[in-house]
């Protein structure tokens, strides 16, 4: 791309059923998916993709109407991204984590009216039903669909393609929930541009080629693996698919496939490469593996170069505002001269297109090699928070998308993120806020004081680690809180350890909580890193 690529991007128009059009033109016969025993061609797939689409239209679905997903990865989830977009509808996709109440929360809040789910939340389903009676269930599992679901396939099956809505760039292509920091999930609204220009950043840096096969291993509804996803539908590549992550699933689709080319957060590139059973698996179709989400140790990532030679590494980092790419760190910046300078302990550089800087807290400019937040503009910003104007105003300045993380600029442009300014925690892969997790714990009646901080774990990045003040009593365990935390929020926000305390939290002068003195034991004598 030259530099009038984002130019070009605006005249294009690319929204994100543009790639499948495309596909249908160039490789109608070319291998769309590879899922199990499933194979299907760009031709099968589109005209799945056309048929769902006029089912939804059928039923009343149009333009800005939210469509919700709750599965794990399968070629169904993939057509639900292109169907909603191909009838100009809004995707929704739920957290697999997340409990049914905050799942409803997120429902309710977009006001969606279908909700799609599969074996897996078939039961999750019916609770949301139950709790919002005006929402249909389509069942598109691959069993039987329930007497009280509508089928997938059925709609499928019955229905005609209908041709593409053709969204605009600027219209809403989908709503992604992320953790609250008030104690309430924010939908991210990102439009068809933003989504088509984060993919395009990519493709421009030599990311997913298009003979890539690329294989589906971190969760459809988190766009870390919206990435690669919608780089593979702009480019007609070949999709695998696992339904969800485990070192076995992704070393046998690797070998089973021919996988050149996948995106896993640090845990997963930590548990595959780590893991005695991939020894004796052909991976010598590997060509990529794109990481970021979370953080990574420098240990994790030698031991997966080590593990895996020949395999280059990309490392994204960004956030679900920004759609998700705002930096990359190339291959080559992970190995040689760049390496001996410590290139691959940073952020990469600010990705095509796009323009970054660090900011003091008035928003003014520092210097190279000075801390401050991270700010990123570009056509990758999203276009607001769903009902929040107040919250959206916050984060995006004249345009810039103040991300919450800290960090700093070298004299090259390589962006080193030193810490989170927000008190978000990193684990395996998910952003958990502090405050929501504390929010919690506050309701249990033996609970006087409270804070969450991450802790450092050599498996998930960072653990969930909480501090409980309790009243004179009936003694409480750990275990006790952790099992309360389990009932109302997903167990990946829950505590992993809770240390019991009488004496009140270490506080400031203005009667804040200093969780800079809770986390030094912890951090003290090691390197956080974040990617």
């Amino acid at each position: 791309m030259d530099s009038r690529t984002p130019d070009l991007f605006r005249e294009a128009n690319l929204n994100i059923t543009q790639g499948l059009r495309r596909a249908l033109q160039i490789n109608p016969l070319g291998v769309a998916i590879l899922e199990g025993e499933r194979k299907l061609t760009w031709a099968d797939f589109g005209d799945r993709v056309g048929r769902f689409a006029g089912a939804l239209r059928e039923r009343g679905v149009s333009k800005g109407d939210r469509v919700g997903v709750l599965m794990l990865n399968s070629s169904r989830y993939l057509e639900l991204y292109l169907a909603v977009g191909w009838t100009g509808a809004v995707i929704v996709p739920l957290n697999i984590r997340w409990s049914v109440a905050e799942n409803y929360d997120a429902l309710q809040d977009c006001g969606a009216g279908l909700l799609v789910v599969d074996d897996r939340f078939v039961e999750a389903g019916r609770a949301l039903k139950a709790a919002i009676p005006s929402l249909t269930i389509i069942y598109a599992g691959d069993g039987n669909s329930p007497e009280d679901c509508a089928c997938y396939e059925s709609w499928v099956a019955a229905s005609a393609p209908i041709p593409d809505a053709m969204a605009g760039r600027n219209e809403l292509a989908g709503i992604f929930y992320t953790g609250g920091t008030t104690g309430r999930s924010k939908g991210v609204m990102l439009s068809h541009g933003n989504l088509m220009a984060s993919a395009l950043l990519v493709l421009a840096e030599g990311g997913f080629p298009r003979d890539a096969v690329y294989l589906h291993a971190a969760p459809m509804f988190h766009l870390a693996n919206g990435c690669g996803m919608y780089c593979m539908l702009l480019n007609a590549g070949t999709n695998a698919i696992v339904k969800t992550f485990s070192p076995e699933a992704v070393a046998e689709a690797i070998e089973r496939f021919r996988v050149s080319h996948t995106l896993l957060v640090p845990t997963m590139i930590q548990m595959l490469v780590d893991h005695p059973g991939i020894s004796g698996r052909d991976f010598s179709s590997l060509r990529e593996i794109m990481y970021g989400a979370s953080p990574i140790s420098e240990a994790v990532l030698d031991r997966a170069i080590a593990r895996l030679p020949g395999v280059r590494f990309r490392q994204g980092y960004g956030m679900t505002e920004l759609s998700p790419i705002g930096t990359l760190l190339l291959p080559e910046d992970h190995v040689g001269a760049a390496r001996a300078k410590g290139r691959h302990r940073s952020a990469g550089r600010v990705a095509v297109g796009l323009e970054a800087k660090i900011v003091d807290a008035n928003d003014q400019p520092v210097p190279r090699g000075t801390v401050g937040e991270i700010a990123i503009r570009g056509d990758v910003v999203m276009i607001g928070y769903w009902n929040r104007p107040e919250e959206t105003a916050k984060a995006v300045i004249d345009g810039w998308m103040h991300t919450g993380d800290g960090g700093y600029m070298d004299e090259d442009g390589f962006i080193y993120v030193v810490d989170r300014i927000k008190d978000m925690i990193i684990t395996g892969g998910e952003n958990v806020y502090s405050i929501e997790v504390e929010n919690v714990i506050a309701q249990h009646p033996a609970v006087l004081q409270c804070a969450v901080i991450g802790i450092p774990d050599p498996q998930w990045g960072e653990a969930v680690h909480a501090f409980a003040v309790v009243k004179p009593g009936p003694k409480v365990e750990a275990a006790d809180l952790i099992a309360f935390c389990k009932e109302r929020i997903g167990g990946y926000k829950c505590p992993h350890s809770v240390e019991i305390r009488t004496e009140p939290l270490p506080m400031s002068g203005a009667g804040k909580i200093l969780k800079r003195e809770l986390r030094r034991p912890f951090w003290e004598n090691q390197k956080r890193e974040v990617a």
